[in-house]
């Protein structure tokens, strides 16, 4: 659903992604992980099309991110390490704003919208400007944005960073239960132990390669450790 093929970027003699290739099936959560600078945003946008490859393509489902973009972006949400909403706006209205660019029927948009506020507890907040809401009920309003269209394929850069614990269990139960509905999840973070409960495979950049790919037990087999950061040193460390 999420293919990367020979992915590669590059910013006058520097590489930022060299040659990397993934693919996330249907009901599969895929996590990258690798230290700063290792290419993980880089390869993230040059799969959802914010960014234009040196080389190398990137599908989702049957459409090139590139030239097909929004027949692709129709499949696709992506959350950013950063994202923004309009902190004018209430929740109501954002979401609103997102259903009306994805061209979604009135009625499948406010059905959509009132089961995830729910879900994620804001409706009591739902006519509240973003500009009142704590940091973590803006990042429950980014993922109900993300989710509105009901993408086939999300992408999710450091979605668990500042998240209270409460937000944190109901985003992995939420990732899970859409995998298992067959959606395609592939997320960079870093936080290991969160990828070694939640993610199908991982993927581990260092230096803009692909040093690693596999299931948290065939990379365990392979390189040794009862950790995902035993194995994350030993292959991304100054020695490797």
């Amino acid at each position: 659903m999420i293919t990367a093929t020979r992915l590669t970027k590059r910013y006058g003699t520097t590489n930022a992604l060299s040659e990397f290739s993934l693919e996330v099936a249907r009901g599969e959560i895929v996590a990258l992980v690798g230290p700063n600078g290792a290419g993980k945003t880089t390869a993230l946008k040059l799969l959802v099309g914010l960014l234009t490859p040196t080389a190398g393509t990137a599908h989702v489902g049957p459409y090139d991110v590139h030239r097909q973009t929004l027949e692709a972006k129709r499949l696709l949400a992506f959350l950013p390490d950063q994202p923004f909403l309009y902190e004018q706006l209430t929740i109501a209205e954002i979401l609103g704003f997102i259903g009306g660019m994805y061209q979604m029927n009135p009625d499948t948009l406010r059905q959509h919208a009132q089961e995830l506020v729910a879900l994620f507890g804001l409706t009591e907040q739902l006519h509240w400007r973003i500009g009142q809401l704590s940091y973590g009920m803006k990042s429950r309003v980014v993922l109900i944005a993300s989710l509105l269209h009901n993408p086939q394929a999300l992408i999710l850069d450091e979605p668990f960073f500042g998240l209270d614990p409460q937000t944190l269990r109901l985003m992995k139960q939420l990732l899970t239960q859409r995998a298992r509905a067959g959606m395609a999840v592939l997320l960079s973070t870093h936080q290991l132990s969160i990828v070694e409960d939640l993610a199908h495979r991982i993927a581990i950049l260092s230096g803009g390669r692909l040093v690693a790919l596999g299931t948290w037990e065939e990379l365990k087999r392979l390189h040794g450790g009862t950790r995902l950061e035993e194995v994350f040193f030993q292959l991304t460390g100054p020695s490797a």
